[in-house]
């Protein structure tokens, strides 16, 4: 922004996002203030905003941007302006505190961020307490501060390290009482005040949340009387009842460790208990968001106590009232009130499963017996419904999440005594449509588990499944056909049901709405029962001829493919090529129909639909052994051809078309190379003969078009071909020619921020490079330049791309290290010196700073990978690098607090150096990048 703005274009501006009827105008207005925002000016334009408080509007605009200076932007203050910026705040929340709520919150956090910050204001909660406390109107704001300044601590908006943050937990723990007290003292005088009594708890649950509260001054506390009175009490507000089930669940959730909070946690333990008649209360009054608050504080004390259930059940703490609790909440008619549950059942399942006391097991079954039993009735559809079961609205996902949990918890119940007592309830009685369907889902969510060997109850089940009758509800008939495909195993140990299964699979997917179950169920089949489908095989290839006569949604027709070439993969090898062939020329047909249509037809010209298709086919004949894929590959003898290559090369011509027809559109190309990538996979080296034009056309799209599945296609061609010494050439000219309309791409304004599929697929190609033929990228000219890149995009916090990156210069690193190839290890350890002698500092330097500054944890065992694989290719250098990066570091943030002592950096420096393990360079890099998050 050039130059400071007028009061009057400020005003404007903001009237506009507001106001402005013309979205354009909104929009300008927008990006207008967001660049105020991220000027210098804003914190002077904010200040003057606030002073005049000419509007609501412009009084949030100059809040919110006063909370976002200082978050992101404190460092423009000199330190001398920090106590005028302090004392302009507080007066500025004073003159505003009966504008707008919200309001006062962003200004709240704008206080609380800067005594975070600002490691001149020593005291600073008893500072606010002893100004505002005895001023009533004052107390709404002085609340707000309190509430807001133990949730900032652990913001992610404040890097203010785990020095300073350590330092101002011990502070606020030691005015904690302080705080209590107060909230105490403005709880005695609101009375029936229910907007205080919710900013009362809400700062009270903040302070549980930061866990500085003392156990034993809490557990004999007014408060905690006060909190279980008003959850008692029918009349109580429903604000207000959120409120403070709010700030018991923030206790509950403060005292996990409870051998050091037992005065408290046996208060809070008694306290929930008196709550049953209140349950009960709001469940007669129907009263939903009271019943979800009372099961969300029952949920929480089953899961702050779980320890305690499963190891002295029935007794004290672990005393299985709170179980029975749960399992009311799981009779109440609503199915999102069990939900609240689920993660404490998972909890107690894994707890329950690593112990192997049958008397423990035998005490918890009954009651997940009884949880089983509710989830089936919650399970149910309305019996008014039509129509097949939905699986994408609410109701389709709880029904998912419940066969999720059921598929955990049955190894305690047992899966065939379960099984059995569902069956026997449809087989003795004659319950209504909606039971029976609902039976069948979770009988379908347990078949897997079951032994299917010699069991007559699984080959009845199957046997009454597909006699139903067509005249059966329709979702009785989707949810058999699910258990009917959950059931494979069974019809694979008894093949005389494999016709009649078929036949009732092939009914449903002849009729639209069962078709997609259908079709999922014949998938299951052909993989477990490959060997007895391959006497249907021509079945499943008339089925594939006329796929798109069957209502199918796009995934369950390449999953019918998908079972279908299982299949293919089992008949004698002289079939395979020509029936493979049958199944891949249906689509290959419809991409040539597609490319002769006039595209001034109005019809669509997407092939993407029958490219998946062939990509599916292919990927399940891999040469090797990949993954899930590894036992349906045909077996083929050394010399003999791949029966799919005849196939593959027959198909190029149309792929290569396709390709060059739609080369502008990233989703279609990319649909090309996933097809080309998982071909050239089926038949590795057999592919030869595709590899010139491939790569040709490749190069010449990408020019035009830098779709970075083009880098990626080019990966796969150098993990199969880099070790043939007559194609590495070929593929480094290939790599080279890829990397300058890559590098131009990324070398525009926030290049690599803006494309991150570009530089994980590019670094995994420089990866396949290092795997395959490091010697011939070593020796090249472009490899400084992939260093350099390497380096510039250790910062980048994208997953995938960052992970790929990591990954280059690991390995890169460690073919300098590993003597896999004894003949060329001296080359390469030499090349590998020469590379690092250039750009090893920045390399180091710049890990360090993105750990600390950049990247989130999760991305610190790569970085520490790199380190390990540096230090052990040459520990003395690497010793000498990180000095020098950890001294480049700022020991203060803009506050003026300490982020990081010099003690602390010579014992990082010290563990990551005489680390024995790569694990203990993670240790030591989590530790470390927590002093300046």
């Amino acid at each position: 922004m050039e130059g400071k703005p007028g009061l009057q274009t400020v005003y404007q501006a903001v009237q506009a996002l507001y106001h402005d009827p013309d979205p354009s105008g909104k929009e300008r207005a927008s990006l207008w203030l967001g660049e105020l925002q991220r000027s210098v000016y804003a914190w002077e334009i904010a200040d003057q905003l606030l002073q005049i408080h000419q509007d609501v509007e412009s009084c949030y605009f100059a809040a919110q941007t006063m909370k976002m200076k200082i978050q992101t932007s404190f460092y423009e203050l000199p330190s001398d302006s920090h106590v005028s910026l302090r004392d302009s705040l507080l007066s500025h929340i004073q003159n505003l505190k009966d504008m707008s709520p919200v309001i006062l919150t962003q200004l709240a956090l704008a206080i609380a961020d800067l005594a975070l910050l600002m490691a001149s204001w020593k005291g600073c909660v008893q500072t606010l307490v002893e100004s505002y406390s005895n001023d009533a109107t004052s107390l709404p704001f002085l609340l707000e501060i309190l509430t807001v300044l133990p949730e900032e601590v652990h913001s992610r908006s404040l890097r203010i390290g785990a020095n300073r943050r350590a330092e101002i937990i011990q502070d606020l723990a030691y005015y904690s009482s302080t705080v209590v007290s107060l909230l105490l003292s403005c709880a005695e005088k609101a009375g029936d005040n229910e907007k205080m009594l919710i900013k009362i708890f809400k700062c009270l649950g903040s302070w549980f949340n930061l866990g500085v509260l003392d156990s034993n001054f809490m557990a004999n506390n007014r408060l905690l009387l006060l909190l279980f009175q008003v959850l008692q009490q029918d009349q109580t507000p429903t604000n207000l009842h959120e409120a403070a089930s709010d700030c018991v669940c923030s206790a509950l959730y403060a005292i996990e460790n409870i051998e050091n909070n037992l005065p408290l946690a046996t208060q809070l333990f008694q306290g929930v208990l008196t709550l049953e008649t209140a349950y009960h209360m709001a469940v007669a009054r129907e009263d939903i968001d009271k019943v979800l608050n009372y099961c969300r504080i029952f949920t929480e004390l089953c899961e702050t106590f779980l320890e305690k259930i499963v190891t002295t059940p029935c007794r004290d703490l672990g005393d299985l009232r709170t179980l029975e609790f749960l399992l009311i909440c799981a009779g109440h008619p609503q199915y999102e009130v069990v939900e609240i549950s689920f993660n404490f059942w998972y909890r107690l399942g894994e707890h329950l499963y690593k112990t192997t006391d049958t008397v423990i097991h035998s005490i918890f079954k009954p009651f997940i017996q009884r949880l089983l039993h509710a989830l089936a009735r919650h399970c149910q559809l309305d019996s008014d419904h039509e129509g097949v079961p939905e699986e994408t609205d609410d109701f389709g996902e709880f029904r998912l999440r419940v066969s999720d949990l059921v598929k955990d918890l049955i190894y305690l119940v047992g899966s065939m005594e379960c099984f059995s007592q569902l069956y026997s309830t449809l087989k003795d009685g004659n319950p209504p449509w909606e039971v029976t369907e609902a039976v069948l889902f979770i009988m379908a969510a347990i078949a897997k588990s079951i032994d299917p060997e010699n069991n007559p109850t699984l080959v009845e089940v199957l046997e009454g499944v597909v006699r139903l009758p067509e005249s059966v509800h329709i979702a009785v008939r989707y949810t058999s056909i699910e258990l009917v495909g959950e059931m494979s195993e069974v019809v694979d140990r008894n093949p005389q049901f494999l016709d009649p299964v078929l036949a009732y699979l092939m009914k449903g997917l002849c009729q639209p709405t069962l078709a997609s179950p259908s079709a999922k169920a014949i998938q299951n089949i052909c993989s477990v029962c490959r060997d007895h489908m391959a006497l249907h095989f021509n079945g499943l290839l008339e089925i594939a001829r006329s796929l798109d006569s069957f209502t199918l949604h796009p995934d369950a027709a390449v999953g019918l493919l998908k079972g279908t070439a299982l299949v293919l993969a089992r008949l004698p090898l002289e079939k395979i090529s020509e029936c493979l062939s049958e199944l891949c020329s249906v689509q290959v047909n419809s991409l040539k129909k597609l490319l002769s249509q006039d595209p001034n037809n109005g019809l669509s010209s997407d092939p993407t639909l029958f490219l998946d298709r062939l990509a599916v086919i292919f990927r399940t004949f891999p040469q090797k052994d990949f993954g899930l894929f590894r036992h349906t590959n045909p077996i083929v003898e050394n010399g003999q051809t791949h029966p799919c290559q005849k196939v593959i090369h027959e198909i190029w011509p149309v792929l290569s078309e396709t390709m060059n027809k739609h080369r502008s559109d990233n989703r279609i190309v990319e649909r090309c190379c996933r097809c080309l990538r998982f071909a050239v996979r089926c038949v590795g080296k057999g592919s030869a003969s595709l590899l010139q034009p491939l790569v040709t056309q490749m190069v010449e799209v990408y020019h035009i078009h830098q779709h970075s599945c083009f880098l990626y296609l080019g990966s796969i061609l150098v993990d199969e071909y880099g070790m043939e010494e007559g194609c590495q050439q070929g593929l480094l000219d290939m790599l080279q020619a890829l990397c300058v309309p890559t590098f131009q791409l990324l070398e525009q304004q926030n290049g690599l921020r803006n494309h991150p599929d570009t530089v994980d697929d590019l670094f995994r190609l420089f990866t396949r490079f290092v795997q395959r033929c490091p010697i011939v990228l070593l020796r090249s000219q472009v490899v400084i330049h992939v260093l350099q890149w390497g380096v510039a995009a250790t910062t980048l916090d994208h997953r995938d791309a960052n992970c790929s990156v990591m990954k280059f210069l690991r390995d890169l690193i460690h073919t300098g290290v590993s003597n896999d190839h004894e003949e060329n290890f001296d080359i390469r350890k030499d090349l590998i010196q020469q590379v690092l002698a250039q750009v090893g500092l920045q390399l180091v330097s710049q890990l360090i700073h993105a750990c600390c500054f950049c990247l989130p944890p999760y991305t610190l065992p790569d970085v520490a990978e790199v380190f390990w694989e540096a230090m052990i290719f040459d520990r003395p250098t690497f010793c000498r690098w990180l000095e020098s990066s950890l001294k480049s570091l700022p020991k203060e943030i803009s506050g003026g607090a300490v982020t990081v002592t010099h003690k602390q950096l010579t014992d990082f420096h010290k563990q990551v150096t005489s680390a024995e393990e790569c694990k203990q360079v993670c240790w030591a890099l989590r530790d470390f990048t927590r002093l300046f998050r």
